[in-house]
């Protein structure tokens, strides 16, 4: 069983959901990603995503734009990402670890290095926002042999066939977009969030995730009613933009851990 599938059911044995924080590696300093990720498994995350910074972020929001920026002024790559999971696993075993980015990067550096990389630093899945399902079997074969879970984003204008496809290949859970519109917008509809899910979950035979527009506590509740999973990433990003170096991991382990407590108090 994988790292992904492990931290599912430990939370489904308790009839808890997963929390997925995202940050941005090497945001706002290289040297400070570390800290963040284990302040992120301190306040009760059960996976986390690690943003690859990218010049041309076209589904992200501004927050997390600035995020990206910040990380490249320090010439902060794919190679650098990989060595901060690498890092992590030499205290963490058990957290899973899914890179978060753009093709580019990926294309560049090869199919087959990246996935032994990723694979040898500790990667447990990646999602790649620009490579839709019906060009990814490539790379799928190629992440394949290393255990490095293909997840994919589904939205709300999702057809059916594209559902349907991207049941076929995904690994360790999907990606669901709770909005029309980038990361960090505001005005999710919690109630058609939850009306997705039965039809989404005809389809898929792995867990549903729920991000982009989530904010606080009372959304990740909401969400946490309906979904397998809460992504969480934009607030996050803002946590680290307003702190100081000294308070920056400590600010992000009360907030990670605020939104742990409203989830499990609305599965309770």
């Amino acid at each position: 069983m994988s790292r992904i599938e492990q931290a599912f059911e430990a939370r489904a044995k308790n009839k808890q959901k997963v929390l997925i924080p995202f940050i941005t590696a090497g945001d706002p300093h290289p040297d400070v990603t570390l800290n963040l990720m284990n302040a992120l498994v301190d306040g009760g995350a059960d996976l986390i995503e690690l943003g690859i910074p990218f010049s041309d972020p076209m589904a992200d929001g501004p927050v997390i734009q600035r995020a990206s920026e910040r990380a490249l002024k320090h010439k902060v790559g794919l190679v650098h990402v990989l060595e901060m999971v690498r890092a992590f696993r030499e205290s963490n075993k058990t957290t899973p670890v899914v890179l978060m980015g753009y093709a580019n990067p990926i294309e560049r550096m090869g199919y087959d290095t990246f996935a032994s990389e990723a694979s040898k630093a500790g990667v447990d899945g990646v999602l790649v926002v620009d490579l839709p399902p019906e060009e990814s079997d490539k790379f799928v074969e190629t992440l394949a042999p290393h255990q490095i879970a293909p997840i994919y984003l589904l939205a709300p204008t999702t057809p059916e066939f594209r559902v349907k496809a991207i049941a076929e290949r995904a690994k360790g859970y999907v990606y669901y977009v709770s909005l029309k519109g980038v990361t960090g917008a505001a005005h999710v509809d919690y109630s058609a969030v939850g009306d997705r899910m039965p039809e989404l979950k005809k389809y898929l035979n792995v867990p549903v995730g729920v991000g982009f527009g989530i904010s606080d506590g009372q959304g990740a509740a909401a969400v946490a009613k309906v979904a397998d999973a809460v992504i969480i990433g934009s607030r996050l990003v803002k946590e680290i933009e307003s702190s100081s170096p000294e308070t920056m991991a400590d600010n992000l382990r009360v907030l990670v851990s605020s939104i742990r407590t409203a989830m499990d108090e609305a599965t309770a």
